[in-house]
């Protein structure tokens, strides 16, 4: 089931959107729309037992998104595609790190500073080397800690993440051994859609989930991966996170940058500039585009 968050008469309202059509979820399941956010995680089964009609279809004249995730608690964002480090170290005449192979690791981004897809993501005043990042994330929805092979249970979906990144700023901080800080939460983007964990892990097989994405700058391909290909599994992820802390709903676990998924790793294109647009486009996932201004 893919949920999005979409503007509609004043308000934003989530919406089920299916085969080019937007449905109201609370419509659906006769509700008012304030209780529906108010209850959204523990609502993962009656979601995904819609079936969308037409008496709830809502035809906004022009689409404006929100990000669909209620709540949002906090960010984690992890370093778990074994190519993109290699990569991204190689150009900097770095080897591979051989601690990174002992267990996943992360940091905490910024909740305040998150766009949805189609706005405008202001140029840093501060840095010159903008950076995008082509990512998956997954929403928690409901309490885990400590988790094991069944960590993948609290998903309630996945949706797509572009981690901004200031890398000149990023590699001033990196040198005193703290951080990212300011190099990270200058801006994260997420959406256009939360896809169901159902929707998506029946598309998995041992533990590898199937989500194809591209990522264009000015509508040139720039990145290209699968989610198969990283090295963590989410199962993973969320195992190390939960290790004595509690996720909750509305948790948001970054997978951390596909392989060629950003600037720094390619590292034969310029950085962003105002006027560029980024887009990412997934089969699963939908198309998260915005553009720097």
């Amino acid at each position: 089931m893919k949920i999005c968050l979409i503007e509609y008469m004043g308000k934003y309202i989530y919406c089920i959107y299916s085969n080019g059509k937007y449905y109201s979820i609370a419509s659906m399941l006769g509700v008012l729309e304030e209780d529906l956010e108010k209850n959204f995680y523990s609502m993962y089964g009656d979601i995904i037992g819609i079936v969308p009609h037409e008496k709830s279809e809502i035809k906004p004249e022009v689409i404006k998104y929100g990000i669909p995730i209620p709540g949002m608690r906090s960010v984690r964002d992890f370093y778990s595609f074994e190519d993109h480090v290699k990569n991204a170290r190689k150009n900097k005449g770095l080897d591979m790190i051989p601690e990174w192979y002992k267990f996943p690791v992360f940091y905490f981004s910024c909740t305040p500073n998150i766009y949805p897809s189609g706005q405008e993501i202001k140029y840093p005043e501060k840095s010159k080397a903008f950076d995008y990042e082509m990512e998956v994330a997954a929403v928690i929805g409901s309490r885990v800690q400590d988790c094991h092979r069944d960590c993948m249970d609290s998903i309630f979906g996945f949706i797509m993440m572009n981690d901004w990144s200031l890398r000149d700023i990023q590699k001033e901080e990196m040198k005193v051994m703290l951080g990212p800080a300011k190099g990270k939460d200058y801006a994260t983007s997420f959406g256009p859609f939360l896809v169901t964990r159902d929707e998506i892990l029946r598309d998995s097989e041992n533990g590898k989930i199937n989500i194809e994405m591209r990522g264009y700058v000015n509508g040139n391909l720039y990145s290209s991966n699968n989610l198969k290909n990283i090295y963590f599994s989410f199962n993973s992820m969320l195992e190390r996170a939960s290790e004595s802390v509690p996720l909750l709903p509305g948790d948001v676990i970054g997978s951390g940058t596909f392989g060629t998924g950003c600037l720094l790793e390619l590292g034969k294109y310029p950085w962003l500039k105002p006027g560029d647009e980024v887009k990412f486009e997934s089969p699963q996932l939908g198309t998260l585009i915005n553009r720097v201004v």
